[in-house]
């Protein structure tokens, strides 16, 4: 059942990167990620920037509005250009701040980014909800990227791995008043999906789904029900086209229109029925990424921290 909230978002946050590099300390749990040839990381950060540039500029053409922040060279944060996954913008003031698991990407987490979403914006902040705390314990969740929200139902989705851990979740689910769907992930060599949001996308009236991902046929059936339950048309993506980021795909809404952003590289992967299917609900807007994808081990929607917040009056 809908609680009035909007699906999907017209503001996102982008962090533009200032040393963006290929992350060894979350390469163990992300097989997404290729480590660069020898000595081409200096060549990569041009592309790179050209990459992040080009989908701020497609997302305003389509009217969303963008609030770029900029990286701080130190200290060195590889990842900085994944901002979901640290921080996510709630309807009702909310703003969730998430343990991270690997070290080097906790200082990705900046009170003056979220004061320049704050005054960039025209938002209002009730409160903060601040579960990075759980790092001293060894216990992860990484934002919108081990969570996918249905906002409207509030139903969580999150598949179970090194940086998705079930006490972290159940304390978000308490705190945010969220119904979770849980499931355990595997790839083809049986190791779990770092995130899940390279499994799945919720939009409003449609979901992209790996369903071969989804390790156990009851914990499939579960959410395929799930979210048939609350009508969305279910896109059931190959193991292949996830590995082509067919999954990381986000819905956003500008000016009453909703517009599906996602990446070339997914974009290709998918056959020609489920393009048609996936274009029934937004128009497709398409964005070229591949060192990020390859270097970042992350998509078009790892990029973009949707912002939920209220206007300040």
């Amino acid at each position: 059942m809908s609680r009035g909230e909007p699906q999907s978002a017209g503001s996102v946050l982008m962090v533009r990167p200032a040393r963006f590099c290929f992350n060894p300390q979350t390469a163990a749990s992300n097989a997404f990620q290729r480590a660069p040839d020898s000595g081409s990381a200096a060549r990569d950060e041009a592309p790179v920037l050209a990459e992040f540039d080009g989908v701020a500029r497609a997302l305003r053409r389509a009217g969303v509005e963008v609030i770029v922040a900029a990286d701080t060279q130190d200290p060195e944060k590889p990842d900085a250009i994944f901002p979901n996954n640290w921080v996510s913008f709630h309807h009702d003031g909310s703003v969730v701040l998430y343990p991270m698991c690997a070290p080097n990407r906790r200082a990705e987490r900046r009170e003056e980014v979220i004061e320049q979403v704050v005054r960039d914006g025209g938002f209002r902040v009730a409160r903060t909800v601040d579960l990075s705390y759980r790092e001293a314990e060894a216990r992860y969740l990484e934002g919108t990227g081990s969570l996918v929200l249905d906002r409207a139902a509030h139903i969580a989705y999150a598949g179970l791995s090194p940086r998705t851990d079930l006490d972290v979740l159940g304390e978000f689910a308490q705190r945010l008043d969220y119904e979770l769907v849980t499931f355990e992930t595997a790839d083809e060599t049986s190791r779990p999906v770092y995130h899940t949001n390279v499994i799945m996308c919720v939009g409003e009236r449609f979901a992209v789904v790996c369903g071969e991902a989804i390790a156990a046929p009851l914990g499939r059936a579960a959410v395929f029900a799930k979210l048939t339950a609350s009508g969305h048309e279910i896109i059931d993506i190959s193991m292949r086209q996830m590995h082509a980021f067919a999954g990381n795909c986000l819905e956003l809404t500008a000016q009453g229109r909703k517009s599906i952003v996602m990446s070339a590289t997914a974009w290709g992967a998918l056959e020609q029925s489920q393009c048609s299917a996936l274009a029934r609900h937004g128009g497709i807007l398409r964005v070229e990424i591949p060192t990020i994808e390859r270097q970042g081990g992350g998509g078009v929607r790892c990029m973009l921290a949707e912002i939920h917040l209220p206007k300040r009056q």
